[in-house]
């Protein structure tokens, strides 16, 4: 995967520039805020219990939400998954989700769930979460949804009981997967070290044409608040092994908290910041945030994909992901254009570039606002005097009946897409 070794920034610039424009015409700034809050059925905001990662020795499993959300969450209306449903719905694709488990009672995973060993079971509830944004249904009008709602999910417990994860139960977990012919993997897990039977699970799925995605960085403690100093950026494991599609987590305007983990590179960017998904019982809904979330998203792409382009292999199923994805630091994660766009053709069995050197983070990260709001500045400078221009300019050239040489009597619409 590609090397994107630098701070994730994670804008979307050709989104902010169009609003800078209009903002700028109709004299006012737009504000970028972030999605919605989870509501009721009446509109008034809900309190959403959140999903842990792991249990302690003592704890409870995760039960019931009596909360339910039936507003569009954020990040479904982010990622534009209402347009990319008439073209692919994840039919005939199976996941993998190597996790705590998944729950084979869930309501909006109902027949769709085939779980190896003990992995229907799901104490924890977060290998539940992490499915449902994969691929759950809606159930009883409300407007949750996963990505890809006719996917199967193949349930493999890559942790114990509780959700603590090893190596060795991480690679066991790729392996069961892999040998009960999943399409694509998702490894919620994040090590800080690898192994060398970690390293064979996943090159053995690879061989098989598997696409694994894991997440870039663990998830962050429940109840755990920003760091003061920013943590510097390490290697976690699957994800930073080569072929493996690493995904990092974003809020809604794009951007990650402060103090939050970093990792050494990363594919893609999607949603993993405070957002809704179903529990392992009940047909309530939890809040999480990670990038082990952010990875789920990509996951349910990769299925869309795969089940509207059945000839791509997996790693071209991984190139185009990121070939369509927001160009940014680390571009993230656009599932109808994955769909539905044309992208180039990426030559798998050619020899592969001479490895560039990786485009490092700038030193004085003190001195990214003050570069940001200076060219936001200039452009709207800019854009003034244009308009500036166009307006004394143009008058005094209608006077003279002036027209440029070989230009039509009309503009032509035009402009960039996103």
């Amino acid at each position: 995967m590609r090397d994107m070794s630098r701070r994730p920034r994670l804008a979307h610039l050709p989104r902010t520039a169009r609003m800078l424009t209009v903002s700028l015409c109709l004299g006012t700034l737009l504000p970028l805020v972030g999605g919605p809050e989870a509501a009721a059925a009446d509109g008034a905001p809900v309190r959403l219990p959140v999903m842990p990662a792991r249990l302690n020795a003592d704890a409870a499993c995760t039960g019931a939400s009596a909360q339910r959300a039936t507003t569009v969450p954020w990040e479904q209306g982010s990622l534009q998954l209402t347009g990319t449903w008439p073209f692919s719905d994840g039919s005939g694709v199976t996941v993998a989700v190597v996790d705590t488990g998944v729950s084979t009672t869930a309501p909006a995973l109902s027949g769709r769930v085939t779980a190896v060993g003990a992995a229907g079971q799901d104490c924890v509830g977060h290998g539940t979460f992490v499915a449902g944004l994969v691929a759950a249904a809606t159930v009883d009008g409300v407007r949750f949804a996963g990505v890809a709602q006719r996917a199967r999910i193949l349930a493999v417990r890559g942790t114990d009981a509780r959700g603590a994860a090893t190596a060795q139960s991480v690679a066991s977990g790729i392996a069961e997967a892999t040998a009960a012919g999943a399409d694509v993997i998702t490894v919620s897990s994040a090590l800080t070290q690898g192994s060398t039977g970690l390293t064979k699970a996943v090159e053995a799925a690879l061989a098989k044409d598997v696409l694994v995605v894991a997440a870039a960085v663990p998830d962050p403690p429940t109840g755990s608040s920003a760091q003061d100093k920013e943590p510097t950026p390490q290697a976690y494991w699957p994800a930073a092994q080569s072929g493996v599609l690493s995904v990092l987590d974003v809020d809604a305007q794009g951007q990650r908290t402060d103090g939050a983990l970093l990792p050494r590179a990363a594919d893609l960017a999607a949603p993993g910041d405070g957002v809704v998904g179903i529990g392992p019982r009940g047909s309530g809904h939890f809040i999480g945030s990670g990038a082990s979330f952010a990875a789920a998203y990509a996951s349910g792409a990769a299925a869309l994909v795969r089940s509207s382009h059945p000839e791509l292999t997996a790693a071209e199923t991984a190139a185009r992901l990121t070939a369509s994805a927001y160009p940014d630091d680390v571009p993230r994660l656009d599932p109808f254009a994955a769909v539905t766009g044309v992208v180039p053709e990426t030559p798998v069995r050619a020899a592969a570039p001479a490895p560039q050197a990786p485009v490092q983070l700038p030193g004085d990260d003190a001195a990214r606002p003050i570069r940001r709001a200076g060219l936001f500045a200039a452009a709207s400078a800019a854009l003034v005097l244009l308009v500036i221009w166009a307006a004394l300019a143009l008058p005094r050239a209608r006077t003279r009946n002036w027209r440029p040489a070989g230009a039509p009597a009309a503009d032509e619409p035009g402009g960039a897409t996103s």
